[in-house]
């Protein structure tokens, strides 16, 4: 049959996507940021340094994604199906098809298109799973925007298509027209973020000023000790300094029309609830993530919070169809080196115990429906 094959010892470098040309060359980042813009990557790794919920998001949406699990038709061939998805090395300190898919979702929520390799062995067997750096991969369309060149960088900052494409994974979220890189989810937000960190640093700097109190200690010295006052400033100064060093409760005791006021009590910290709260259903509503996974408290109904769910699960399994391209990719290269049947299907696992409910109460309604309709 067509998908049995002898395996072949072929000739093929370790991994084609990674030159680590940014790193190498002293000029690397120059170079680098003439594909696929490397400043926007930048940007958009920075965003998630920065504002923590963002962060959080693309976190939960990576493990709300869920586990699969591999369904072959024949049980031998199983066997080794299973053993290969959880056994295969995809990085230094990482097993497994679903630790390879994680870091390939992060990478595709973060930057918008997401690449990675099939590393074979000299025995014709798949040795690994590599996730490129988008640093060191550069996608050309050509003049036909179906046929797209995988490019690696070099050493030397130049481009090198890569020998053999059909081994490489290359996925993208929302492609404008003719262009091969994918859109970010984080599109958008660095101006909402910028505004966002500028109230926070606000907040930061006028609890340092009006929180930590400042006193201002005026001394007005009478018409007839004009000639002492100078001594009698630096004798207040030092009484007023030693009692705010002291760690203990200490008294302050002064002769004289001594006036001491703190500065900034008679100012109010801006409320920065309402303003903060505008930017963040933002950024909420463009990651399509419900604010209380987020740990966010906002007051809503129970009906909102089932609807918010519901759009969440649309939501992870747009995702889910996404990565069902290279997991079928992956599987079936294997079973081809292998020389095993190749059909198989991809079972998800339910996103949370509310889908069981859900599908049990539906089947529950169904069943009721075909006995009315039998009766009439």
């Amino acid at each position: 049959m067509s998908w049995f094959r002898k395996k072949k010892n072929t000739d093929v470098p370790p991994v084609q996507t990674a030159s680590g040309y940014a790193a190498k060359h002293p000029f690397g980042d120059l170079y680098c940021c003439t594909h696929s813009s490397r400043i926007e990557r930048m940007l958009y790794k920075e965003l998630r340094k920065k504002v923590p919920v963002i962060d959080a998001a693309i976190y939960k949406i990576i493990r709300l994604v869920g586990g699969f699990r591999i369904k072959c038709v024949d049980e031998d061939i199983q066997a080794k199906m299973d053993e290969f998805t959880k056994t295969i090395p995809c990085g230094p300190t990482s097993f497994g098809l679903e630790s390879f898919l994680s870091a390939y979702l992060e990478q595709l929520l973060t930057f918008g298109t997401a690449v990675g390799e099939i590393v074979p062995s000299s025995d014709g067997s798949i040795a690994s799973l590599y996730l490129s750096d988008p640093d060191d991969v550069e996608l050309i369309c050509r003049d036909n925007p179906l046929d797209v060149r995988i490019c690696a960088i070099d050493e030397c900052g130049q481009r090198r298509e890569v020998t053999y494409p059909e081994l490489i994974l290359r996925s993208a979220i929302m492609p404008e027209p003719g262009q091969a890189y994918g859109t970010s989810i984080l599109r958008g937000l660095p101006f909402i973020s910028d505004i966002l960190m500028k109230i926070f640093h606000a907040l930061e700097t006028n609890w340092d000023r009006v929180g930590n109190v400042r006193f201002a200690v005026t001394y007005k010295p009478p018409e007839s000790d004009r000639s002492m006052s100078r001594e009698r400033i630096m004798m207040i100064a030092d009484e007023w300094s030693k009692a705010m060093k002291s760690s203990e409760p200490r008294d302050f005791i002064s002769v004289g029309d001594v006036n001491i006021k703190a500065i900034g009590a008679d100012n109010q910290i801006p409320d920065s609830q309402i303003p903060a709260r505008l930017l963040l259903e933002q950024i909420v509503a463009k990651l399509s993530v419900p604010p209380f996974l987020l740990g966010l408290s906002w007051s809503t109904t129970e009906h909102m919070s089932s609807q918010q769910a519901d759009i969440l699960t649309s939501e992870l399994e747009y995702y889910r169809r996404i990565l069902e391209v290279p997991i079928r990719k992956i599987c079936t290269t294997y079973l081809h080196f292998e020389g095993l049947d190749d059909r198989f299907t991809i079972e998800w696992d339910n996103i949370n115990l509310q889908d069981e409910v859900e599908l049990a109460r539906a089947r529950l309604y169904n069943a009721q429906a075909e006995k009315l309709e039998g009766k009439e």
